[in-house]
């Protein structure tokens, strides 16, 4: 094969796997606030609550926050926060939300931040989108579209 077919197949692979890449990428956007790959894991069908992640950046000059938002598979959606204490698990409600400063990006992902959808009516499917809402202080409402993952899905799925 000559350097120039080499070439030639090397950028073909180069665009095929940024094209994709940017395919599998979902981007959300509400004023300053920019959210990127929402996505749950799939859950048992005996499950009453399930959770979402994402990245969420504030491109703007004033701090914004993430309050809750909707979701038609579940009765209430609040923001969460996991941490560990004194090496025991907690998980948390955000009274007042999280906040996003400005030029921050905020990862909500398992095991951190995260949005908590509760009482679910139905379970979550792996290969399914959900569609729901984001409710921010300043940015208001954006529509979202969560990928759900496997059961044990650690990071956004690809699809």
């Amino acid at each position: 094969m000559s350097i120039r077919s080499l070439f030639a197949v090397a950028l073909f692979a180069l665009f095929s796997a940024l094209t994709l890449s940017d395919a599998s990428a979902q981007e959300f956007k509400a004023g300053s606030i920019v959210i990127n790959q929402p996505w749950s894991r799939a859950t048992v069908s005996s499950a009453k609550v399930g959770a979402g992640y994402m990245t969420i950046t504030n491109t703007g000059k004033e701090a914004d926050r993430l309050t809750g938002g909707t979701l038609p598979q579940a009765g209430r959606v609040e923001i969460h926060e996991m941490r560990i204490v004194d090496n025991v698990m907690k998980m948390r409600p955000l009274a007042k939300g999280l906040e996003i400063k400005p030029g921050e990006t905020v990862t909500l992902k398992p095991g951190g931040y995260h949005v908590m959808f509760m009482q679910l009516k139905e379970p979550f499917k792996e290969g399914e989108t959900l569609k729901g809402d984001l409710t921010f202080e300043k940015a208001g409402t954006v529509a979202v579209e969560y990928k759900v993952g496997t059961i044990a899905a650690k990071k956004p799925p690809t699809m």
